[in-house]
């Protein structure tokens, strides 16, 4: 899939103007520039996001900045007008990725960043994007409030990537906000559902290993045979590598990916020559998983970074449909 050229859009008659607040990769920003709006600036503290950021949307001004540190009116000054805020607050100490480990409640009220600057650049529309545990954190509606006390309707969504056009399952909160009126439903695309095949290189690409060696923990290798009990010796899988997801601990190829996250997590396991060899899924087989276009780039950091990267962001043609929805209203 390559990249969609920006357009002015039709109902306003300018080219509209967007912020993208802890933008990561910039998934958020390649969405809504599918969607025709022009993404002038963007935020996040984490050095290797601003440089991935930066080298896929050279035309935005980037802040290497925490929210809580960069002044509003600052942004304004320099980047001008804004239509559309986006945001992706911290989502870590909210997901049950973290397990037992106790919450960051700092992490957390990152959140009330996006009224911060909501107050100062007074966007038409507002989208936040986070995990849906969100809505169980206990300042969630404090948070709703204050929005709408900036005079926002909210409408909360809960998405799965999947319907549209991603081919993995990934479900997300999406707080889709708009001063004046409430914001116009969102109708499911008209979407083919794609599969983990499609996202898998078989054209020899990249090397493999034994699956049965001395070296591989037990349990790696009692999943890899609960799969092959179901799919039969010759059939290929994917393996869910480190711990399990409650599951099964693997997945067929002929449904979406599961839920990428920032770790290296999934590996393609398949049978050549009486023998099971596997390998771990790449970071293009990764970027493709989540919807970001052939021509986008993650080539700073460490492969471990450069998954953390992806497995942070947003999915871009759920935040394309989202804006193009409320822009085409």
């Amino acid at each position: 899939m390559s990249r969609e050229n920006m357009r002015e859009n039709p109902i306003q008659g300018k080219r509209l103007r967007a912020m993208d607040l802890f933008c990561g990769a910039g998934g958020s920003t390649c969405g809504a520039k599918a969607a025709g709006v022009q993404v002038v600036g963007a935020v996040d503290a984490w050095d290797l996001a601003c440089m991935t950021y930066r080298e896929n949307h050279p035309g935005a001004k980037i802040y290497h900045s925490t929210c809580e540190q960069l002044d509003p009116n600052l942004v304004q000054r320099e980047v001008g007008p804004i239509d559309i805020l986006l945001a992706s607050p911290e989502c870590t100490n909210h997901t049950c990725a973290k397990g037992a480990a106790e919450r960051c409640e700092a992490s957390k009220n990152t959140a009330f960043q996006v009224v911060r600057f909501a107050r100062r650049l007074q966007p038409r529309w507002i989208v936040i994007e986070n995990v849906i545990q969100m809505r169980t954190w206990e300042r969630y509606e404090e948070l709703i409030e204050d929005l709408e006390g900036e005079g926002y309707h909210c409408a909360p969504h809960v998405l799965n990537a999947v319907d549209f056009g991603v081919p993995q399952s990934r479900r997300r909160l999406f707080v889709v906000c708009q001063r004046e009126s409430a914001p116009p439903p969102i109708v499911l695309p008209e979407a083919r559902k794609r599969t983990a095949r499609e996202i898998v290189d078989t054209n020899g690409t990249y090397r493999y290993s034994p699956l049965r060696t001395a070296r591989r923990a037990s349990g790696t290798i009692e999943r890899a045979e609960r799969a092959i009990a179901e799919v039969g010796e010759r059939h290929p899988f994917l393996l869910v590598y480190y711990g399990s997801d409650g599951a099964g601990g693997w997945q067929r190829l002929s449904v979406p990916l599961r839920t990428i996250t920032t770790l290296d997590r999934f590996a393609y396991v398949r049978s050549r020559n009486g023998a099971h060899e596997m390998r771990m899924l790449q970071v293009e087989e990764l970027k493709s998983a989540m919807g970001f276009p052939a021509d986008y780039v993650f080539r700073v950091g460490t492969r471990r970074d450069r998954i953390k990267l992806i497995g942070n962001a947003v999915c871009p043609p759920v935040m394309a449909h989202i804006v193009k929805n409320l822009v085409n209203e």
